[in-house]
């Protein structure tokens, strides 16, 4: 068994003395894992690190076996974004959550390339966080819990929505908020339309997403918790918002 094919870098944990084993999310193959032999030497070391884009070949007698990748280096991102440490805290959450949530194998050709013009995208701007929380919800959405923040799910209005149901994931209007207001997620404008938002808006954003990760996502997984390259992103989005 043979292909070839190009990824984004997920995880690279040690295997023996010199390999070590690495996650890679390509387009065609879905998430896949595989051997790379020599990968712990100081010649393969920088070229593999997560978030980077490789080319791969992996090789193995059968198709359900591990098998072997060897890796080629396309471009490099960790080293382009390591001195900003928000955008590196961009870049981990993404390809955490990456491996996370994906099931392995199983291809997801839309996600797979909205991942990577994340990626690309963080390395060149820092007007990435609201593109990052898009990507949240495309993830929820790929894997079996999109939101429905089209219309009022109390009245079918599409104006004035304000707010999310934490158990139906269904958006609803300020108006019909009532007395469980308090009790309902933020709907902030930048999730169904604005291009344009500030940190602290965007980190509100982020609070919705995080709890249908949490409450939707992590039980269907083994209720594992959730990558803590998250959270670390969140504290960080929410202590320059309040700066």
């Amino acid at each position: 068994m043979e292909w070839r094919d190009e990824g984004v870098l997920l995880a690279v944990r040690k295997h023996g003395e010199n390999a070590v084993i690495i996650e890679v999310f390509t387009e065609n193959h879905g998430r896949h894992s595989g051997v790379v032999r020599g990968g712990a030497g100081r010649k393969q070391t920088p070229v593999l690190q997560p978030g980077g884009q490789i080319e791969v070949v992996w090789k193995a007698r059968l198709e359900e076996h591990l098998g072997a990748f060897s890796a080629e280096p396309l471009r490099s991102r960790a080293a382009q974004v390591m001195a900003d440490p928000l955008t590196l805290a961009g870049l981990t959450s993404t390809v955490g959550l990456l491996s996370f949530s994906l099931p392995e194998r199983e291809t997801h050709p839309a996600l797979y390339k909205s991942s990577v013009s994340l990626l690309d995208l963080m390395c060149v701007t820092d007007a990435w966080p609201l593109a990052y929380l898009h990507w949240e919800i495309q993830l929820l959405e790929v894997l079996g819990f999109g939101l429905d923040l089209t219309c009022c799910a109390v009245s079918g209005t599409t104006e004035d929505l304000a707010y999310v149901s934490p158990k139906s994931g269904r958006a609803v209007a300020a108006h019909h908020a009532g007395r469980w207001k308090t009790q309902l997620l933020p709907l902030v404008p930048c999730m169904i339309g604005d291009s344009v938002a500030s940190n602290a808006e965007i980190a509100e954003g982020l609070r919705t997403t995080g709890h249908f990760l949490e409450k939707w996502l992590a039980p269907s997984l083994g209720d594992r918790a959730l990558p803590l390259a998250r959270r670390r992103l969140i504290e960080r989005m929410f202590r320059i918002s309040a700066a």
